[in-house]
């Protein structure tokens, strides 16, 4: 058992009592009170034009490959060092997914390198907004544009994030965030789809809705629903979203004492030489999703992940490159993706959640700079 863990979920105390609300007025299947709360907070408060919750950021981008129509033989490109949900929403719908590289200072895509993956058959490019820091999105969107493609910003961690002044989740065409009980905002599982197109926003409803009308019904804008397109049942309980709105009220005392956590990390560590910090480009905000090194090699990462575990810290690792993914490493055909592998080698998370107090995180700073020394 460890006495300093990874993550531990935050309540504002208010969850339980929104929970109630909602049980008791008698509608807890979705798209009630508490949901609509918590698609106005994103819509008000971040520039999107349609916001819809869904049961899962994998759920929202598999909403978004629908919405741009993937099919059998089209291309996506994406970066190889993220969740497998980034190349799951599409490969469901039969797309190729293009690899690339990670910046060597910066796990995000590296933007340069897109626009030399481009074929005739690519679709839709898919930036991920690594540990809350934005991708390039203006040469993203450049791209995107002259080759009339479609962006979806995978913003997982990316809440109230920001790319020179505009939110992460309002730039692309669609985006994705994630409440998963490691992320700022939580509601145990839960996601949510941003709609920045507004040649998106009806389908959308109806691919939400298990391909019917059943939103625009309740609206009284039909007389009755139907089947209308393909869908999923994408919509959560109202007691998923009665959860959430308890954590988007409280959003700035969270981001606030989360930023001091981060702060105090990199305070800590930045005197040792040893381990490359997080960088954060000019252009980027930083929303303190995680706290992250990178060690040297993949035994240093390692040894300094066995260190903290005999001192009871929980640190971890992050993602292995899905180029190297025993699902796609048969199907990979591109070149070597230095920066992508070298992350999922060196990186080690350190312990980051809201209630981190000062006493346990000095500590888990002197242990890592004891290894070092």
């Amino acid at each position: 058992m460890y006495k300093i863990g990874f993550n531990k979920p935050y309540l504002t105390g208010k969850e339980t009592h929104y929970i109630y609300d909602a049980v008791s007025t008698g509608k807890i299947s979705g798209n009630g009170k508490y949901t609509k709360l918590c698609q106005s907070f994103f819509e008000d408060n971040y520039k999107i034009k349609k916001a819809l919750l869904t049961t899962s950021c994998t759920d929202a981008l598999e909403m978004a490959a629908i919405l741009i129509n993937i099919e059998p033989g089209d291309e996506v490109i994406i970066p190889s060092y993220t969740f497998v949900s980034t190349a799951n929403a599409f490969v469901l719908r039969g797309a190729k997914i293009v690899f690339a590289d990670s910046y060597e200072n910066n796990p995000n895509i590296d933007a340069t390198k897109i626009e030399a993956l481009i074929t005739s058959k690519t679709k839709a490019i898919v930036p991920v907004h690594y540990a809350g820091v934005a991708c390039d999105m203006d040469l993203i969107m450049d791209i995107a544009n002259r080759h009339n493609l479609f962006v979806i910003e995978d913003a997982a961690q990316a809440i109230d994030s920001y790319y020179k002044g505009a939110p992460l989740g309002s730039i692309g065409h669609l985006a994705a965030f994630s409440f998963h009980e490691t992320k700022n905002i939580i509601s145990g599982e839960g996601g949510l789809l941003a709609i920045n197109d507004s040649q998106f926003i009806e389908r959308a409803e109806i691919i939400w809705e298990k391909g019917t009308n059943r939103a625009a019904f309740w609206r009284g804008e039909v007389d009755k629903y139907n089947w209308v397109d393909i869908g999923s049942s994408f919509l959560p309980s109202e007691i998923v979203a009665a959860f959430l709105w308890a954590q988007l009220e409280n959003l700035d005392n969270i981001q606030t004492k989360r930023k001091e956590i981060w702060k105090l990390y990199f305070d800590g560590l930045k005197v040792n030489p040893c381990c490359q910090m997080p960088s954060v480009p000019d252009y980027a905000t930083n929303n303190a999703h995680m706290f992250y090194l990178v060690c040297k090699s993949l035994k240093e990462r390692n040894d300094l992940i066995s260190e903290l575990k005999e001192k009871s810290i929980a640190a971890v690792f992050h993602y292995i490159s899905l180029h190297e993914s025993p699902y796609f490493k048969g199907k990979y055909e591109g070149d070597k993706l230095i920066n992508c592998d070298n992350y999922s080698n060196c990186i080690i998370r350190l312990p980051m959640f809201f209630e981190l107090n000062k006493v346990a995180q000095v500590k888990v700073i002197n242990c890592v700079l004891n290894f070092y020394s």
